[in-house]
């Protein structure tokens, strides 16, 4: 079965963006966990300081 009809060429395409979208979700995900904790260490040692 190779990808030379439309059916498998959409079939193998679905699958490949579904793929990529999962991962930018991932990155987006783990970018914003970064930010809050980053938020927080910088919130806390401001605080500490004064």
């Amino acid at each position: 079965m190779g990808r030379n009809n439309e059916k498998n060429i959409k079939a193998h395409n679905d699958k490949l963006h579904k793929a990529q979208d999962k991962a930018k979700a991932k990155k987006a995900a783990s970018l914003a966990l970064r930010k809050a904790i980053l938020k927080k260490f910088r919130d806390d040692a401001k605080g500490t300081a004064e």
